[in-house]
């Protein structure tokens, strides 16, 4: 495959012309250009308001990149923030928008189409079990008879593809829309699929940011009753996107047992609740290990802390997953326990958290809850 370079693909957008003449390549509001196996990713850095007058621009720059000798695909996103500051810029050039009528005051929170719920899936901090309680999580929705999607939010480190034994490249559907991947009945969207897995995926906030958005807005997810989204580890500027743009109708915060985890823990139920989203209950995984020699059970990371950090603060306690060697080679081996064994006592425990979180959805509004900040 031909290498692409920086430059090619500055010089092709070289041809792209802002509505003054002026080309996309010399005004400023291209951001990093990041290159992996023949995928390129950028974006574009415009103003709020006139996001939409600025998507023929965005459309005209991933068809002339695509148009590359090499080019196997191009992912550009729009956003708001400021560019990074790699792109080109003539010394008497400025970054201008394009001529148009723009109204409002940004973009709101509309509904996905055909989305019934989204329900996030969230960790004060990583190496919990978050991403492989996620996929079980889908997978338990998707045993109570409900239409389930999924989504790896988590750009840095996306697993999911790796925890359902999907690969491949997703297709284009009408519209440019992605077609979400398939697996045991989910419908699945990650970065993984787009980025080679030994790929580091080197993106400031802006690009993970409107990253996100297009993953989210522009798959062609079709009727679901329900979108997992397994968010990335912590409350940074991804997590705050989500909350901020996207109409969640709850979270599921996963933690172990020890207190330091737990602090970690009251961090992300303190952010959601910053952003009026409801926590619909909190999980204990790694409760404890079950000696498969002498049947013996060992509180390794301590035992009921989520539990009793659930009652102290008055949010649901979904239920608690052992540590156990079954759930870890089920995983690394792309057969959720969930899928591979349904009826062993590891897919109950999971079926068990996705009826309670089903329970503590069905009680609350579809619609998801506005976003204030204080």
């Amino acid at each position: 495959m031909t290498d692409i370079s920086r430059e090619q693909v500055l010089r092709s957008l070289e041809t792209v012309t802002l509505a003054d003449g002026k080309p996309l390549a010399f005004s400023g509001i291209v951001s990093d250009i990041f290159i992996a196996d023949g995928k390129v990713y950028f974006s574009l850095s415009v103003p709020a308001d006139k996001v939409e007058a600025f998507e023929p621009l965005r459309l005209a720059a991933q068809r002339a990149v695509e148009a590359l000798p090499g080019a196997r695909q191009a992912l550009v996103t729009l956003t708001a923030d400021k560019p990074a500051g790699q792109s080109r810029e003539r010394p008497e050039a400025k970054p201008e928008a394009p001529k148009g009528n723009a109204g409002g005051k940004g973009p709101a929170k509309p509904d996905i189409p055909g989305i019934g719920s989204i329900i996030a899936v969230a960790s004060g901090k990583g190496g919990v079990g978050k991403s492989t309680t996620s996929v079980n999580l889908a997978l338990g929705l998707a045993a109570e008879g409900m239409k389930v999607g999924l989504l790896d939010a988590d750009i840095y480190g996306p697993s999911i593809p790796r925890l359902l034994g999907l690969s491949g490249r997703p297709m284009q559907g009408p519209g440019r829309t992605i077609l979400p991947m398939e697996k045991y009945g989910l419908k699945v969207m990650s970065i993984g699929f787009l980025v080679d897995e030994g790929t580091a995926v080197i993106w400031r906030g802006p690009m993970v940011q409107s990253a996100l958005m297009q993953m989210l807005r522009e798959v062609a997810w079709g009727e679901l009753d329900v979108l997992v989204v397994d968010m990335p580890p912590g409350t940074g500027d991804a997590q705050l996107t989500m909350a901020q743009q996207v109409p969640l109708a709850g979270s599921v915060v996963v933690s172990t047992p020890q207190d330091l985890a737990l602090i970690d823990a009251r961090k992300a139920i303190a952010m959601f609740n910053k952003v009026s989203v409801p926590v619909l209950g909190i999980v204990e995984n790694m409760s404890a290990f079950v000696c498969p020699s002498c049947g013996e059970t060992h509180h390794i990371f301590g035992h009921g802390g989520a539990k009793a950090e659930a009652e102290k603060i008055g949010v649901p306690f979904l239920g608690e997953v052992p540590l156990a060697m079954d759930i870890r080679t089920t995983s690394d081996a792309g057969t959720p326990v969930v899928a591979g064994e349904p009826d062993g006592p590891h897919a109950k425990a999971y079926r068990a958290i996705a009826a309670a979180t089903r329970s503590g959805l069905a009680a609350r509004t579809s619609k998801g809850p506005a976003i204030v900040f204080d």
